[in-house]
């Protein structure tokens, strides 16, 4: 990553209504300087339905009492709960502003090598942004999707 400051700051923020995160993301952007450490917030969300701007009603089949959000990222429908980490990266992307697709293609890799440390073994597969593992009966399953907003060459969660 190529920030002014090549500092990174780490927080964990346990369980957190997806509004608020959202729009302290957002303001956390606005505000940054040349010199404000690039940051990654851990958490987990209260049961919510983010719809990105290909997103449409149909799309989210059984709600219940879950809200669905509209957001400014790309992508369809995407379901945050209670159990399921969240990491936001607030990247200055500098020298990457040209190519974000490999951008995104080293988010995977951070994430295939994080669950590796935990002995799951994962991969990406062509045309398709995200990482999956195979479970036991054979069947693929997607284990982390990747929903990035880029805002003055700052990475967020849209």
């Amino acid at each position: 990553m190529s920030s002014s400051s090549s500092e990174l700051t780490a927080l964990w923020w346990g369980r957190q209504a997806y509004a608020p995160m959202f729009q302290a993301q957002q303001r956390f952007t606005e505000a940054r300087g040349a010199e404000t450490p690039d940051a990654l917030w851990a958490l987990e969300h209260d049961p919510v339905y983010t719809q990105g701007q290909a997103g449409r009603a149909e799309h989210v089949l059984a709600p219940g009492a879950i809200p669905v959000v509209s957001t400014d990222r790309g992508g369809q429908v995407t379901y945050h709960g209670p159990g399921q980490r969240v990491v936001y990266v607030m990247l200055d992307l500098g020298q990457r502003k040209k190519d974000l697709r490999a951008f995104v293609a080293s988010l995977e890799g951070w994430i295939i090598a994080a669950l590796g440390e935990f002995g799951v073994e994962a991969g990406v597969r062509e045309g398709r942004i995200g990482v999956w593992v195979v479970k036991p009966d054979g069947s693929e399953a997607k284990i982390a999707a990747i929903g990035i907003r880029v805002r003055k060459w700052i990475s967020f969660h849209g």
